[in-house]
């Protein structure tokens, strides 16, 4: 009885191993054939163009912030959504901080590229940081689409956001920010950028999502070595 159960003992363990190693085998398939970014194939040949930070707030604002992040990124997304409002109104429309904003497409987010050209071709009619705000609000309703499906909503989101239709098909369709999108993605990696979203304050680096109480102790601390004060500090003096 026990030679019994031992040997089903040991079938079941030889078919567990083999299991495993037909579930592992599928996915290294997987992960050998999709293709790169599970998303829209990017011609490794395209030449750099031109790295683009797109601005907010007062080129004379004493603390200079600059994020990197992937408009397809959920963290980037929390951060748009639940920080980023409070350091608008509290920082940057005070006049302490500009805040510059750089893409940075990741290979694992399939529509990262199409997003991210929407909002370049927004920000050639002067609205990127509506068609910015629009995304990461609305990132849960394209970022899962099949590749040749996100199109039809970033063209959407232009026409609600009023863009005159005509130049941004046009730009859209051209891709011609393409190459400068892969020289934002570049200047990223150039500046040690290995994660979404990441912050450079005072010249040093941050990565991840920042919470708004520690953005606002990095600006404080570069406002006190250039002997500003916070003017909400000042004013309750």
């Amino acid at each position: 009885m026990a030679t019994a159960n031992k040997n089903a003992s040991r079938k079941q363990f030889t078919f567990l191993l083999v299991a495993i190693g037909i579930v592992g085998a599928a996915a290294l398939g997987y992960v050998a054939t999709r293709p790169k970014g599970g998303g829209e194939a990017i011609d490794p040949n395209m030449p750099l163009g031109t790295a683009q930070g797109f601005v907010m707030g007062s080129p004379d604002a004493p603390v200079k912030i600059v994020e990197f992040a992937d408009f397809e990124c959920p963290a980037c997304g929390q951060f748009a959504t639940l920080t980023e409002p409070d350091v608008r109104a509290r920082l940057i429309k005070t006049g302490q901080v500009q805040y510059t904003f750089y893409v940075f497409p990741l290979p694992m987010h399939k529509n990262t590229w199409p997003a991210s050209n929407a909002a370049y071709c927004a920000g050639e009619q002067g609205k990127f940081w509506e068609m910015h705000d629009r995304l990461f609000y609305t990132q849960d309703l394209w970022n899962t689409l099949a590749t040749s499906s996100p199109d039809k909503k970033m063209k959407g989101y232009a026409a609600d956001l009023a863009l005159d239709m005509g130049k941004f098909d046009a730009c859209y369709d051209s891709k011609r920010n393409y190459p400068n999108i892969k020289a934002s993605g570049a200047e990223a990696e150039q500046r040690g950028i290995d994660e979404t979203p990441s912050f450079i304050i005072g010249g040093k680096k941050y990565s991840g999502s920042q919470p708004y109480d520690k953005i606002k102790q990095l600006v404080d601390e570069e406002l006190a070595k250039l002997g500003k004060a916070d003017p909400a500090k000042k004013g309750a003096k």
